[in-house]
């Protein structure tokens, strides 16, 4: 009933009926999952979209703890995993340009919360990567990082982000969210912003007119219920500003993170509960934000491309790089090429397309260097 509501354009789901569906199984799993995918039909017909970007992690120095990252160096971690690392610009102007050479629409850049950095060193590292290659739509700087950058500049939020709008920033990546669940944060990230101070970021970005993706990381400490509120936070700012461009499940990698290492964590989602992560967003979203990414990086290509069965139509970036997921253990990362996601679509029986961060068709330049593009050079670390 609550399903069918939705397909007929009825009221949408409340946070006990979005709860009651994550918790679905056998035969009602698979009903979830097949009326996500009629809706996914309905709004994106058989076109499945990707887009090719690179990833740049230009620190992981970072003064917060937070418990399922295995990515932050500091003193206390050095010997654990790998030495921390501060990208100069040079280095980040170079992957830029190497990423536009190779066909980029997009550079997606964000770091750990490094204790020197201030509002004027992300405006340096956004000008940076517009001096590379003015093209490019610059995709970076999380909520955590611009309310960071904001507050040991003395300026409000407002004031910071306008900064980087006219400094050429594109959009924000809709990470640090977690799960908008307080009680859950103060276990799992209790320095980070509170679930008030994450939306009030992401407002006041769509405000001034800079859009951003959103995310949940699922599968650690939370329950049904912090992901049905999680859903419900983003809708109704969604219906308030319209500024989000697309919703991405991240399921938790368990491998190397510290809460999981501490026996306080599972062994992130099974895969059921990936499907119906993505397929109940699909329809406690509708029909507000109609575009449900499956993440290659956190899933791994093979399951990814499961879930456009499941109300996905967008199979998000080829990346190039990628630090974080990998520093956590996962066994993705680094670059899914322009012609293996193209199989990928074609195996699922979708017709693949070629977007930018947008969601407009890319430039047919660029696509076309994509799929000529040569090897990456090598990374220098510092």
């Amino acid at each position: 009933g609550t399903v069918a509501r939705v397909l007929d354009g009825g009221a949408p789901l409340d946070e006990l009926e979005i709860t009651h569906l994550l918790a679905a199984r056998g035969d009602d799993l698979e009903a979830v999952c097949s009326a996500a995918d009629r809706l996914r039909e309905r709004i994106s017909g058989l076109r499945v979209s990707f887009t090719v970007n690179r990833n740049i992690n230009y620190t992981n120095v970072c003064s917060y703890a937070c418990q399922f990252c295995a990515f932050s160096k500091g003193k206390a971690t050095e010997e654990v995993r790998g030495k921390p690392y501060n990208l100069a610009l040079e280095e980040v102007g170079r992957r830029v340009a190497e990423a536009w050479d190779r066909g980029a629409g997009e550079v997606c850049m964000q770091g750990g919360i490094h204790p020197d950095f201030t509002g004027d060193t992300y405006l340096r590292l956004l000008g940076a990567a517009r001096e590379a290659a003015p093209g490019i739509h610059v995709h970076a700087f999380s909520p955590l990082e611009v309310a960071q950058g904001a507050a040991s500049s003395g300026w409000s939020i407002e004031a910071f982000l306008r900064k980087l709008k006219a400094a050429g920033l594109g959009s924000l990546p809709g990470t640090a969210a977690e799960v908008l669940d307080d009680d859950v944060r103060a276990m799992l990230c209790p320095d980070k912003l509170s679930v008030d101070s994450w939306l009030e970021v992401v407002r006041t970005a769509h405000n001034v007119g800079i859009r951003t993706s959103s995310t949940l990381m699922f599968g650690h400490l939370d329950s049904f219920g912090s992901w049905a509120r999680h859903l419900l936070h983003l809708r109704t700012l969604q219906a308030e500003t319209g500024g989000f461009t697309e919703f991405v499940p991240l399921p938790f990698v368990h491998m190397q993170a510290p809460i999981y290492l501490k026996g306080l964590a599972r062994r992130g989602p099974t895969l059921a509960e990936c499907r119906l992560v993505h397929a109940v967003a699909r329809l406690a979203l509708h029909p507000l934000i109609t575009n449900i990414q499956a993440s290659w990086v956190k899933m791994g290509p093979e399951q990814a491309a499961l879930l456009l069965q499941s109300g996905c139509n967008d199979m998000g970036g080829s990346l190039m790089s990628e630090s974080i997921t990998k520093a956590a253990g996962a066994e993705h990362g680094q670059e899914l090429t322009p012609e293996r996601m193209v199989d990928l679509i074609h195996g699922a029986g979708r017709e693949p397309w070629q977007r930018t961060t947008l969601y407009a068709p890319a430039d047919p330049v660029q696509a076309a260097r994509a799929f000529a593009a040569p090897p990456l050079q090598p990374q220098i670390m510092h």
